[in-house]
Formats: C-alpha cells, structure tokens, sequence
C-alpha cells in the first residue's frame, strides 16, 4: 500500500509539474501547452489525473491500492493548490471566489458541498466514453453531423487573470465537465429529433426541456398529432434529404436536428439532384408544429 502511495505521487506530482510549466518553454512548449488543454489530449491528462490510478491500483492490489491511490491524489491536489497560491501571493490576498463563498454559506459547508459534486464525476466520464465511442458510429451509419469535439471539450479558465488554487483547479473541473454537458446535449438534439421529433404531453417538461431540446418548439408534432403528422415532418426534414455541399464537391445528407446550423447553409436534393427549396407553406398536417412543419426555404429556421 505505502508503494502504491508513493508511486501514484510522484507519477502524479511528476505530471503536474510537466502541465504547470512545459507553456514557459518557447513556441513549442506553448504548443504542448494548447495541445494539452482540449480534447483529444485533454481526456488523456483528465483520465491519468483520476480514474487511471484508480483502475491500475485496483486491479493490482485491490481496495488497499485503490485506497492509496486516492491518498495520493488528494495529497497532490492539495500541495499543488497551496504552492499555486504562494507563488501568486497578490492574487492570494485579493478578491477570490473561495473567500467570498466561505464568507457567505460558511467554510465547512462550501468545501463539503464541492467535494458533493465529485459523485458526478464519473456520471460525466460515462456521457464522454458514449460520445467518444458511440456518436461516431451514429455518424458513419447515418451520417449525423461530425463535431469537432476539441471546440467543446477544452479548458481555458486558467488563463482568467488573478484564478488561482483553489479557486482555479474546481474552475478548471467545472470548465471540463460543462464542455462534456454541452456537447452531449448536442448530439443527442441530433437523436431526440432523428427518432422521436413529438412534444411531451406533460406541458411543464416541455417548457423544462425547451431550451436544451429547441425543436420542441422548432418543429416537433404536437402530442395532439397523429403519425401522420409525425411521417410528414420526417418527411419534410429528413425523406426529401436537404444536403450541404463537401469540400471534395459532394452532397452530403443532414441529418442534424432542425435547427443545426447547417440547415441554414443546406440545399434540398431529391435522389441526389440538387433542387429549388420550396416556397414557405402552412402546414399540411394540424398537428404539426413550428417551421419544419411548414415546408421552409431555409429548413434550419427554428
């Protein structure tokens, strides 16, 4: 156990020291630097921070090692945050998110609350795993739109001048898991609208759901439809295919969901034959809502 302490340690302590100065050493280290602070690289510095100890001292010495692994963690995390905060003494003695919190909800219960929200860590590696390994094959078997996931999944909360600590390592967390949020919420507007594009019935959800899922207001059936409505509105947004054109000079089929900025720039094709969009049209079913009901110009106006 006391092995597997100490070379957690100082392979973490190792690490952290690399990340904290490797930016100071010319274009290439700010390479290095940038590089290490989005997605893909970024995952791979998060995962060795935490749960790879996790696993490797598990698996090699069972609870006792997991045990020692997370001492060891702590033990890095909190001589990082202080050595941080003496190197940056004016930062340490000016305003700070910490000093205000503790002031304001009390010391005790603001460092128990954040280390509450650690139980969701793992909640957010899960939703990464499903967007690293399972989105992709969403992409290719049905040609959902591709994202950059470095343009989501990133930090940069510690270039906020005077952040520091303790302050700027839970920033950094929040930063990292709010990039992750986001970018599984996007991706699955793409499987919400793609399978099921109806309103709730439960009127309070829609409005709750509203602002993550838009088409709830941007397109999907009323729950008063029918399936007539509904095959219309797939119809309209996905049967006669609207298609952007790719760089190497072929149209590629949307199939984002209705308000994806990509309609915006989309071309209707039918059988691959680009076409006029049609002109703007009430809706041919009652129970369909919203623009992608209307047969639109523009098939991404929400």
């Amino acid at each position: 156990m006391k092995a597997t302490f100490l070379a957690v340690l100082i392979a973490l302590g190792a690490l952290v020291v690399f990340l904290s100065f490797v930016g100071r050493f010319g274009s290439r280290g700010r390479s290095i630097a940038d590089a290490c602070c989005a997605a893909p690289w970024l995952d791979v510095i998060v995962a060795t921070l935490t749960w790879v100890p996790w696993v490797i001292a598990s698996l090699a010495w069972g609870w006792r090692g997991l045990v020692a692994a997370v001492g060891a963690q702590i033990v890095v995390l909190y001589v990082w945050m202080f050595t941080h905060e003496i190197v940056h003494l004016k930062a340490l003695r000016g305003p700070r998110i910490v000093k205000f919190l503790n002031r304001s909800i009390g010391r005790w219960r603001n460092h128990l609350a954040l280390w509450v929200t650690v139980i969701a860590f793992p909640v957010f590696w899960l939703i990464r795993f499903a967007q690293v390994a399972a989105y992709p094959l969403l992409v290719v078997i049905l040609r959902f739109p591709r994202y950059r996931q470095a343009e989501w999944v990133n930090v940069s909360r510690q270039k906020f001048e005077g952040l520091i600590g303790h302050d700027l390592i839970w920033c950094l967390y929040c930063d990292w898991m709010t990039g992750v949020y986001s970018l599984g919420g996007e991706m699955l507007r793409n499987v919400e609208s793609f399978w099921c594009p109806i309103r709730f019935y439960d009127g309070k959800k829609c409005e709750n759901c509203r602002v993550d899922f838009p088409d709830i207001d941007g397109g999907w059936v009323s729950e008063k439809g029918t399936m007539a409505d509904v095959e219309a509105v797939m119809e309209r947004m996905y049967g006669r295919e609207s298609a952007v054109l790719e760089p190497d000079g072929s149209m590629r089929p949307v199939r984002s969901w209705f308000g994806h900025p990509e309609r915006k720039a989309a071309r209707l094709t039918i059988n691959g034959a680009p076409t006029v969009p049609p002109p703007h049209a009430p809706p041919s079913h009652p129970g369909a809502t919203g623009d992608a009901a209307a047969g639109e110009s523009d098939p991404g106006t929400p």
